[in-house]
């Protein structure tokens, strides 16, 4: 008996001496979140993290790329020579995290540069395909997650490592992002094994920061911008099992974007049909679901459960007169099929195109100039949009 309670006592002590913000990271995973993307061209203070935390959302993705740092590349230093992590602009970092966590909610960490791969907005609007061509790049990528995991492993805002935002290694060969299910899976097994192959890269980084943090989920996008059909032509999940499979969801694009609210008459939905799998489809809720639902497909298939499934951004312009109607219709085939999901965007100081919170009559002219006067903050955020995803923030 005094063997069996100095056991019993043994695992007690051993169970309190574990962290709690480390226990329970891939915990809050574990039932369907809801929350939205933050990528401001500047950090942000504890006020703007309580209000999207009044918005209902839990959790926030958060790029830190758009900010201005103490060399080229943000924290990076500079993409094209990778030497370590810029310290000054870690405390940047750091500081963001700590706004997050003291207004309550979790961060996934998602930056949209790595070493030889710079976003293409910072990059003379020229596609960066090098972390696709050159292993060295890879190294550096590599070392760059290590460092970055061993510098926020302990924060307690920290739910998930998203690798990079919106990977697109097909793009310098494979020139139709929509085509045929065959078509990407022969891409995939084409390229196993080489610098294009994601899923390998993936491992590689993962690998690196489980070196020094066991225990924090890693979030990685499906190829092609993370499109779900690309995610979905994956040869297998990977090799971790504590990993996130992220999509982003703006199709059909011709109608969801910016450039459409420039046509005379802009296209509405449903009922755009553009190229869609080696052919033509109509879009509608049915093939919403359908474009969505091939990652949960994809993840049942490999034996996940779906709350390993992420819609990380999904959006479309404010002023498009149908955006409600595609919001509901996405949210929708993500809360059937259980997974997580984060608009995008929340307050994004730079653009207006999908701030849901200001009205369509509030034209983009306007916005700017109030921008360039400072008086960004009289704003009237009264748009109907964020009422509705604030009700479907709701658990």
């Amino acid at each position: 008996m005094r063997a069996l309670t100095l056991l019993l006592n043994a695992i007690l002590l051993a169970a309190i001496a574990q962290p709690a913000a480390a226990a329970d990271l891939i915990a809050f995973w574990d039932q369907p979140v809801k929350g939205g993307n933050v990528f401001n061209a500047s950090p942000k203070d504890r006020a703007y993290y309580e209000a999207l935390k009044d918005t209902g959302a839990t959790w926030a993705r958060l790029t830190f790329s758009k900010w201005k740092g103490k060399k080229r590349d943000f924290l990076i230093g500079d993409a094209d020579a990778y030497q370590g992590l810029v310290p000054e602009d870690l405390a940047v970092l750091l500081a963001e995290l700590d706004a997050a966590h003291a207004a309550g909610l979790k961060i996934v960490v998602a930056p949209l540069t790595l070493p030889g791969s710079r976003w293409i907005q910072q990059n003379g609007n020229k596609f960066d395909d090098r972390l696709w061509t050159d292993a060295a790049y890879q190294q550096k990528a590599v070392q760059f997650w290590r460092d970055l995991a061993l510098a926020l492993k302990d924060h307690p805002a920290i739910a998930a490592y998203n690798v990079l935002n919106e990977p697109a290694p097909e793009r310098a060969s494979l020139r139709d992002e929509n085509g045929s299910a065959t078509q990407l899976r022969d891409w995939y097994d084409a390229h196993a094994g080489s610098t294009r192959d994601l899923v390998a890269f993936y491992d590689k980084v993962i690998g690196a920061i489980r070196n020094v943090d066991s225990l924090t989920p890693v979030m990685v996008d499906g190829g092609w911008y993370a499109n779900p059909r690309s995610l979905a032509s994956w040869p297998r999940a990977l090799s971790d099992d504590r990993v996130l499979y992220a999509f982003h969801m703006y199709e059909p694009y011709a109608a969801t974007s910016a450039p459409n609210m420039k046509r005379d008459v802009p296209l509405r939905y449903p009922g755009v049909t553009t190229d869609y799998a080696g052919g033509k489809a109509r879009w509608d809720r049915h093939l919403v679901a359908a474009h969505v639902g091939a990652a949960f497909d994809w993840a049942a298939k490999q034996g996940l459960p779906p709350t390993r499934v992420v819609a990380a951004e999904f959006g479309c312009m404010r002023r498009w007169v149908d955006c409600g109607t595609y919001l509901t219709d996405v949210m929708d085939v993500v809360e059937t099929r259980g997974g997580h999901w984060a608009f995008y965007s929340f307050r994004e100081d730079e653009w207006e195109g999908m701030d849901y919170e200001l009205a369509p009559d509030l034209t983009p002219g306007r916005f700017y100039w109030l921008k360039g006067e400072g008086k960004i903050d009289n704003l009237r955020r009264d748009g109907k949009l964020m009422d509705l995803l604030r009700s479907r923030m709701v658990p």
